[in-house]
């Protein structure tokens, strides 16, 4: 497992966080770690513990993902700020075999594995922003972000 931070700011209340963490994803543990981190920042924006788990269920379905497809990827966890907002960042890229059809990949039920099919399009209705590129043979990215309401 590797983790990586970046610059670490304060935000309000005086706890120090990293503005990214970028956590290699190749097995179960790197899942739990990347669930983890990302359930402990959304905490740090202010995210109420309903949403701090449904950003985390979002962080696993993704990274399960890359375990699943790819083998192996990235998840990388920032801090986002818009119009005086702040919200937590997500993008889980692989180079794995891409997704032959992406509009039916977020269609409810559809699973080219063992899965019910509802991790993609459950993340697209989780989270605030949903972001699906994904070129066959080439890999896929996945960049979601939720919004402190």
């Amino acid at each position: 497992m590797r983790v990586w931070l970046c610059s670490a700011p304060a935000l309000p209340g005086g706890h120090l966080v990293a503005d990214e963490l970028r956590i290699a994803v190749q097995s179960e543990i790197d899942i739990v770690t990347a669930r983890q981190k990302g359930r402990a920042l959304a905490a740090q924006l202010g995210f109420a513990s309903s949403e701090q788990a449904l950003i985390a269920t979002a962080i696993s379905e993704l990274a399960r993902n890359i375990v699943q497809y790819a083998g192996r990827g990235q998840v990388d966890i920032s801090i986002e700020q818009k119009n005086g907002r702040k919200g937590i960042g997500v993008v889980a890229s692989d180079q794995g075999p891409g997704i032959p059809d992406v509009r039916r990949a977020l269609e409810d039920g559809f699973s080219t594995g063992r899965g019910l099919g509802l991790g993609l399009p459950g993340t697209k209705r989780i989270m605030d922003d949903f972001e699906l590129v994904s070129e066959v043979g080439k890999g896929t990215r996945v960049a979601v972000k939720k919004w402190v309401h």
